[in-house]
């Protein structure tokens, strides 16, 4: 018995999937803010992409778009608590400062 080669091939792997869980993981890394936004964006995109695949053409990478979304959104939230921090802290600063 000899084995035919399949017709169908393996589906691809979305490019913006991809970028996405890259971005995430420089988001933690390298590129804090920016990083976080481009894996957002990417993430978002890559998701549509892939709901939006036609059946002859799938595309997976759905798991690594999660990922990016969630390491760019978990990294966004925790900028958005250090700048609340900072601002409270510096008006408490200011306020306690003439307190003697």
């Amino acid at each position: 018995m000899s084995e035919q080669p399949s017709s169908r091939s393996a589906p691809a792997t979305s490019s913006l999937a991809v970028v996405s869980l890259v971005f995430g993981i420089l988001a933690w890394c390298a590129l804090p803010f920016v990083g976080a936004i481009v894996a957002i964006i990417c993430g978002h995109l890559a998701r549509s992409e892939i709901r939006h695949a036609h059946v002859d053409n799938r595309l997976e990478g759905d798991g690594m778009a999660v990922a990016g979304l969630l390491l760019g959104y978990a990294q966004l939230v925790l900028w958005v608590l250090l700048v609340f921090v900072v601002i409270a802290a510096m008006a408490f600063g200011v306020a306690f400062s003439h307190w003697h």
